[in-house]
């Protein structure tokens, strides 16, 4: 698992040539893994068709938080807190929580506030995240219309929903449980997370109260829909991917002694050897994380994702060797997943493959350029090679992407000098030179 801070953009163009980035020091980043987002599509995918939405386009990211949350700020992801899925018990409940915040992009809600922005004054310090949600929108006149900075009060009023749009999305979210085949028992569940917090002070609250207002009324009114929606009984393939995502999320998240005391209590044989073996990782016991992770690919051998669980063990250990093997095993069954074509493009650097690691590189940037280590490796690959522009213009968009104007404005303008004028990567350099630019002006 790699923490990034990363942000859902569609084009880096787009968001360069309408914003000048400024990233909130607070601002949090996202917990990044194949396995993980792996799981996450298989649990969200069944809710998001029934909401009308693609889940090839919309995504369902881990914020590298333990707080409980989970909001949306575009049309194309949403966020969930990792504390808020250390909650959970089941595979519903955090189902109930997509399905609400689906129910939110499918409603309107969110396109309702982008397109208001271009006018609005009030969210002149609203920040990166929401700036980003408008260029990824499509909305690049509402996104002129932020000044990018760090007010907090502007951010939380943006991501705050009224009583009537929390409603409406309950209501929605029940229905598309129920026509996906999840039990609607799973939402009133998570909501249930929450109970009583409505009488703390705000500063005690947990982030998602302060967002989404939970009343008895509403807690009433959801027991009321799952009443009439019925429940259902639980899903055995969302379960099983429940169980692995949180394990995988609890053995990094939490100390390993806390992961390998509660090894006997997960159901499922290879969850077990995953956990396990991320904690004796942790803990620098490479031979027992690797022994632990071999019985989790024996009991599934064409799982692309404990390959590459054991090819990250082998990079982060030196043995580059063989982590590209392992890594190589991992992209013939996933050739097309990002992650994995990052991790096995490293492992291709590290062992000295360097035109094999940039088309590793290359390939896994056209499917999701927001990783950021998948940058870093891209603009070493590149300046290995002799193509010293595109080196700098990799750097240039990961500072960008950082909110690190100057620097990428450095990395910029070295970038279109050696880039052919004119061309696809020179107009990217003048997009983050020009962003860079703007940025020094509102200092």
């Amino acid at each position: 698992m790699r923490f990034h801070l990363n942000n859902a953009l569609t084009s880096i163009a787009v968001l360069l040539l309408t914003l000048s980035l400024a990233l909130p020091a607070q601002a949090r980043g996202l917990l990044r893994d194949a396995d993980m987002e792996y799981a996450l599509k298989q649990i969200a995918a069944p809710i998001l068709r029934a909401a009308g939405l693609s889940p090839t386009r919309v995504k369902v990211l881990v914020v590298n938080d333990s707080s409980m949350n989970a909001f949306v700020v575009s049309n194309d992801a949403i966020f969930v807190h990792y504390g808020l899925i250390n909650k959970m018990v089941n595979a519903t409940m955090l189902q109930g929580i997509i399905a609400h915040e689906a129910a939110h992009i499918a409603n309107g809600h969110i396109a309702r506030r982008l397109g208001n922005l271009s006018n609005s004054r009030t969210i002149s310090g609203l920040g990166l995240a929401l700036a980003a949600a408008a260029a990824a929108a499509g909305s690049p006149e509402a996104a002129r219309g932020i000044a990018i900075g760090s007010a907090s009060s502007a951010r939380r009023a943006f991501l705050s929903h009224t009583r009537s749009e929390e409603a409406s999305a309950d209501q929605s979210g029940i229905r598309y449980m129920k026509a996906a085949g999840a039990s609607p028992q799973g939402l009133a569940d998570v909501l249930g997370l929450f109970a009583g917090q409505e009488t703390l002070n705000v500063t005690r609250q947990d982030p998602y109260m302060r967002s989404h207002p939970l009343s008895r009324d509403r807690m009433r009114a959801v027991q009321g829909f799952v009443a009439s929606y019925g429940t259902l009984p639980p899903n055995p393939a969302a379960e099983y991917w429940f169980a692995r995502l949180k394990g995988k999320i609890t053995a990094h998240t939490r100390a390993p002694s806390w992961t390998l005391r509660r090894l006997k209590s997960e159901g499922y044989a290879d969850v077990r050897a995953l956990r396990e073996a991320v904690a004796l990782h942790r803990n620098s016991k490479t031979k027992k994380a690797l022994a632990a992770i071999d019985k989790a690919i024996a009991l599934r051998p064409k799982d692309p994702f404990l390959r590459d669980q054991k090819a990250e063990i082998l990079l982060d250990t030196r043995n580059f060797a063989a982590a590209v093997q392992v890594y190589a095993s991992a992209v013939q069954r996933a050739p097309n997943d990002p992650l994995v074509l990052s991790g096995y493009g490293r492992a291709l650097l590290a062992n000295g493959q360097v035109k094999k690691a940039l088309g590793a590189l290359e390939k896994s940037r056209r499917q999701d350029y927001r990783d950021g280590s998948m940058l870093r490796d891209l603009a070493t690959a590149y300046a290995k090679t002799g193509q010293t522009g595109m080196a700098a213009l990799i750097t240039a968009e990961r500072f960008a992407l950082g909110g690190r104007m100057k620097d990428a404005g450095i990395h910029a303008k070295r970038a279109s000098g050696l880039l052919g004028r004119g061309s696809g990567p020179w107009q990217r350099a003048q997009d983050v030179l020009i962003a860079s630019q703007r940025a020094a002006k509102r200092k």
